[in-house]
């Protein structure tokens, strides 16, 4: 469910320098999301383009169809397991959150017999990935599954895929300007209506139903992300009139979270909750508030982390909920989806997974949605 790379990072400033580096970006980090203090007047971000919501649809109108009815009938598994079938799996990042997609993958091919020919992890660099999907063509897939590091690059790098006749299943967003049952032939990704409700749901929980929240935005074009923070948005202020929302800031760069975050936190020392899009730019928003010695102000952000996770489990932790997807069950569907490519079959434009809120008190619960036992940090840190 990520837009951007995973790589941690810590500040080491001194606290003077952090404060006027905050100055500083609050100033900077408003271009095209309006005034901090003034959210509502903010109408041009990527976040305020959709209108009233009310269900998740693809960023072309696509109607979802549910990952539990991507099935394949035994005649199917049959067929499929006698063909010596052979795939590779290229993703722009892998990071936890794509290793369980691959986990489920991997496990979905074993059961049909399908070979699984390369794998690969292009560090969020177009050219690294353009260059491991010319590798992986060497290995005669029929299909290639994963994620373009962004929609722009990922037209031209697998372009000599379709060339070539390869099957191609996307997670999340397809590359611009590809037509379904074309260029590609499925899309997985999450009920982000659902993400976007249950953050909402959540965030209004672990501030008391009053207060102010500040909301950090993923700000570059991407539907999936841009999707969720907009119902966030919308059931924050649906379902939690009192909730005033006094930041609302974008990132291009998950590393910059916590330069930003600092920014907000010099004007509003006491928001009493954060909302930011995934696990990474949490960790800064986590750092900030460490950083300040503030011991109250919530976060709410959406994927398994261990960071955030140790966090939540913590006596005095800031995070109160993480939203996550059927992680295992979303990489199962996408290998199903490739199944349905290699017998000709149409697969659903736009598969959606089930996703879940995670709390302190069903951890377990999230990370078997992944298929993962709950890491030993995680364990240590809730006794």
């Amino acid at each position: 469910m990520q837009a951007s790379g995973t790589s941690s990072f810590t500040r080491t400033l001194p606290k003077l320098a952090l404060l006027l580096a905050a100055s500083v970006a609050l100033a900077g980090c408003t271009a095209g999301s309006g005034s901090s203090s003034s959210p509502q007047n903010s109408s041009h971000t990527v976040i305020d383009k959709f209108g009233h919501i009310i269900s998740t649809v693809g960023p072309s109108g696509e109607n979802p169809t549910p990952a539990t009815d991507i099935t394949l009938s035994e005649e199917e598994v049959a067929q499929i397991k006698a063909g010596n079938h052979r795939v590779a799996i290229l993703w722009h990042e892998l990071s936890a959150w794509t290793q369980a997609l691959q986990d489920g993958m991997l496990a979905e091919f074993a059961e049909l017999g399908v070979t699984v020919t390369a794998t690969a992890d292009a560090k969020f660099d177009a050219a690294t990935q353009a260059n491991q999907i010319q590798s992986a063509l060497a290995t005669a897939p029929e299909v290639i599954l994963g994620q373009a590091v962004d929609p722009t690059t990922g037209a031209a790098a697998y372009q000599p895929a379709v060339d070539a006749g390869v099957k191609l299943v996307f997670a999340d967003q397809a590359p611009d300007g590809y037509t379904h049952g074309q260029q590609y032939q499925a899309i997985m990704t999450d009920d982000l209506y659902q993400i976007g409700t249950q953050s909402a749901n959540a965030m209004c929980k672990a501030v008391g139903s009053t207060g102010t929240v500040a909301i950090m935005y993923y700000d570059a074009d991407f539907h999936v992300t841009n999707f969720r923070d907009a119902v966030f948005q919308q059931s924050l202020a649906d379902t939690c009139p009192d909730v005033r929302v006094v930041a609302k800031e974008g990132f291009s760069d998950p590393n910059k979270a916590e330069e930003i975050a600092n920014a907000i936190l010099v004007h509003h020392p006491d928001v009493s909750g954060i909302y930011t899009s995934w696990a990474v730019p949490a960790q800064g928003v986590l750092s900030a508030l460490k950083g300040a010695g503030n011991t109250t102000t919530k976060i709410v952000t959406v994927d398994l982390d261990e960071t955030m996770a140790t966090d939540l489990v913590s006596d005095g932790g800031h995070t109160a909920a993480i939203i996550t997807d059927e992680a295992f069950n979303y990489g199962k569907a996408m290998a199903i989806s490739a199944a349905y490519a290699i017998l000709g079959k149409p697969a659903p434009a736009y598969g959606v997974a089930n996703v879940i809120t995670v709390t302190k008190d069903n951890i377990p619960e999230g990370y078997a949605a992944w298929n993962e036992s709950v890491p030993a940090a995680v364990v240590k840190a809730g006794k």
